[in-house]
C-alpha cells in the first residue's frame, strides 16, 4: 500500500509541476499587448517618378494605450514632404489626429480596423479638419515587437456639413512601419 500511495503522490506532484511550468511558459510567450500596455510605432511612406524629379515621403509616429487586448486609442503625428519638378518651393504638411483601433485575434498576425479625427496644416493645404477610416495588419515578430501595414481613407472638412459633402472626395494614405508594446 505504501508503494502505491508513494507512486500516486509522485505522479500527482509531477503532474502539478508539469502543468504549472506549462502555464508559466505559455504566460511568458504571450504574443501582443495586455490591457493597460502602451504602444509606440514609427511608419513611413514615399514615392518618386522614374527620374526622381517628383518625390514625396512621409513619417508617422503613433503613441497609444490598450483599453483591452483588442482596443487601442492614441494620438498620431504625421509629417509629409513633397518636391515637385518645376516648382521652386518644397511642400511640407503635417497632421495631428486622435485614433481608435480594434484588433482581431490573439495570434502573431492581427488585422485591425479603426478611425481617426484631427487637423491638417502646412504648405499647399488649408488648415482644416481631417477624419478617416483605417484598416491594417500587425505581425508580431517577437512577443512585444511588430511590423505593420496600414491604409487610411482620409477626407478634409471645416464643418459638419462639409464633412458629409467631402467624404466622397477623400484620398488613400498608406504606411508601413514597426512598433513595440510596453
Amino acid at each position: 500500500m505504501t508503494i502505491s500511495a508513494n507512486a500516486s503522490l509522485a505522479v500527482a506532484v509531477g503532474t502539478s509541476l508539469l502543468l504549472a511550468s506549462s502555464a508559466m511558459a505559455q504566460e511568458m510567450t504571450t504574443i501582443g499587448p495586455r490591457t493597460g500596455d502602451r504602444e509606440f510605432s514609427l511608419s513611413g511612406t514615399g514615392s518618386s517618378d522614374k527620374d526622381f524629379d517628383n518625390s514625396s515621403f512621409g513619417l508617422s509616429v503613433d503613441y497609444g494605450w490598450y483599453l483591452s487586448t483588442q482596443t487601442l486609442v492614441g494620438i498620431r503625428q504625421s509629417v509629409n514632404y513633397a518636391d515637385v519638378e518645376g516648382d521652386n518651393d518644397d511642400f511640407w504638411n503635417g497632421s495631428t489626429r486622435g485614433f481608435a483601433d480594434y484588433h482581431f485575434g490573439q495570434h502573431a498576425a492581427r488585422p485591425f480596423v479603426g478611425a481617426s479625427l484631427g487637423g491638417i496644416y502646412g504648405d499647399g493645404v488649408n488648415d482644416t479638419g481631417i477624419a478617416g477610416l483605417e484598416t491594417g495588419l500587425k505581425y508580431y515578430m517577437l512577443p512585444t515587437t511588430f511590423i505593420q501595414a496600414r491604409a487610411e481613407y482620409q477626407f478634409l472638412f471645416d464643418s459638419g456639413n462639409s464633412a458629409e459633402e467631402n467624404y466622397d472626395d477623400g484620398a488613400w494614405a498608406y504606411t508601413f512601419g514597426m512598433g513595440i508594446n510596453f
